[in-house]
């Protein structure tokens, strides 16, 4: 006969989809990109010091930079690392230079409550030892004077 009957074998309805939906993947990884965006920088100082307010707006962030740190009670660090009293040129000194010859950008952490006359020998140190660009760190604060 040339009669052809209808499939009892459709299934009625959808057929199952065999494809990964990919946008909840990427919500997530956007959410853990900017939370490791966010979190970054707080990495980068290992030294606890309680710095002052001020106003100034932030600077980028250098790829090769070198941290010290002065402690309440006047230790120096460089990154992580205690500086012994009276080695800190020997040391910045030994830092590596830049490709250019240039050595890296200092960003200076110093405690509020230490006496002015010991940052300034700090950045004494460091300009007789050619860092000449150096960078404060402070908390930014919008009451501060």
């Amino acid at each position: 006969m040339g009669m052809t009957s209808p499939r009892r074998t459709k299934r009625r309805g959808r057929a199952p989809m065999a494809e990964i939906n990919v946008t909840p993947l990427v919500d997530v990884m956007l959410v853990l990109l900017i939370i490791f965006m966010v979190t970054a920088p707080l990495l980068n100082a290992g030294v606890p010091v309680n710095l002052p307010d001020s106003q100034a707006k932030p600077l980028d962030q250098q790829p090769h930079q070198v941290n010290l740190s002065i402690t309440a009670d006047g230790r120096v660090y460089i990154d992580k690392s205690e500086v012994d009293p009276g080695t800190l040129g020997d040391r910045l000194s030994a830092l590596p230079r830049g490709a250019d010859g240039k050595p890296p950008l200092v960003t200076l952490r110093a405690d509020q409550s230490l006496d002015y006359g010991r940052v300034v020998s700090v950045m004494g140190q460091l300009n007789h030892a050619g860092f000449n660009a150096i960078s404060l760190v402070t908390t930014s604060s919008v009451t501060a004077p």
